[in-house]
């Protein structure tokens, strides 16, 4: 095979160099098979990113090979690729990539972006996102078919509390991820406020199966809703981006009807071409819809207001935010107490 291919992106060229280097070495699939994906399916990703600053997931060497995120836009990216500048929790700020053709994502598969993790924000207003994301992720001891009773709660969920509609989509691997476009008119902050909100009442619902728990030590058999996804610089995998596993899966859509019946591991990048030219982007409508977060914020009022609920820890990594608990694993709070602390 030749060293150098052109392929052709929505009517952009892209070079590829070493087309044949096998990326997926279980099933085979080479550097050109992923591109060649994301152009089968280049109108659906398009649609996850378009616009957002896009942190890259990268394995030059396939998925058996080193691999690290990149945030900022790389130096060698064309000028036809627009940036975003968007700050991190730290204070520190950085330019990243923001696609507009299927052109960007295809020559960041070039460079072995195998998972593509758009911001919940636009690059007119990178302060304010414009999608709720919700991200039911199976513990130890449970699987997709727990994350799936999840989801239709979930559902009901968002339904009673402003009439919002959710957007499901596999994970890629054995969990549900639910995105919910939203009026660009909250900080993160409120953002992540209305996700644990959300979180609270599935779990007042369904108490033997979702925990909002976040030290895994207190988690259990339950489905995990990651509120912490909705902070500022984390991000969830977008629909369609390939996935580091050896099968190749991919991150799929799903109407509502296919939740309860879908077989993550059917979703790779073999089968879902094919899939895409049946029925298209399910998710086609998604940026039609633009919903109010009130309803989840006065139910957040109330938790805290009525039952004293009020925020919970952030990432580890995060500086230490208003009103937020302790950010200590309970049990070494435990041991600390009844020890007594230990000598310098």
């Amino acid at each position: 095979m030749a060293d150098v291919v052109e392929l052709e992106a929505a009517g952009r060229k892209v070079r590829l160099s070493s087309p044949g280097k096998v990326f997926f070495p279980e099933r085979g699939f080479t550097k050109r098979d992923l591109a060649e994906y994301y152009i089968a399916v280049g109108p659906g990703i398009l649609r996850a990113l378009r616009n957002r600053p896009t942190t890259l997931e990268r394995y030059p060497d396939g998925v058996t090979g080193e691999s690290f995120f990149q945030k900022r836009a790389p130096k060698n990216m064309p000028d036809w690729i627009p940036t975003a500048h968007i700050t991190f929790p730290s204070g520190r700020s950085a330019d990243e990539m923001c696609p507009t053709e299927v052109a960007a994502v295809v020559w960041a598969a070039q460079y072995g972006t195998l998972t593509f993790h758009p911001w919940p924000v636009r690059r007119d207003d990178v302060d304010r996102p414009d999608e709720l994301r919700i991200d039911l992720d199976p513990q130890p001891g449970t699987d997709y078919g727990d994350a799936v009773r999840a989801a239709h709660e979930l559902r009901e969920v968002l339904h009673d509390y402003g009439d919002l509609r959710g957007f499901p989509k596999t994970s890629g691997g054995r969990g549900l991820h639910v995105f919910v476009p939203i009026e660009p008119r909250w900080t993160f902050t409120q953002v992540r406020r209305a996700a644990i909100a959300v979180g609270r009442e599935l779990e007042r619902r369904m108490p033997e199966q979702v925990t909002t728990a976040w030290w895994k030590e207190e988690r259990g058999e339950k489905i995990f809703v990651d509120y912490n996804q909705t902070a500022r610089d984390r991000t969830i995998a977008s629909a369609y981006s390939v996935r580091p596993r050896p099968h190749a899966p991919v991150s799929a859509p799903l109407t509502w009807d296919e939740v309860p019946d879908a077989v993550p591991r059917d979703f790779d990048l073999a089968t879902m071409p094919a899939r895409f030219a049946q029925l298209g982007d399910v998710h086609a409508d998604m940026d039609e819809h633009a919903y109010s977060l009130e309803a989840l914020l006065e139910l957040a009022s109330r938790d805290e207001h009525d039952h004293g609920l009020g925020d919970l820890p952030y990432p580890p990594e995060y500086p230490k935010m208003p009103g937020e608990p302790k950010r200590v694993q309970p049990s070494r709070a435990r041991n600390k107490k009844e020890n007594g602390p230990t000598a310098p």
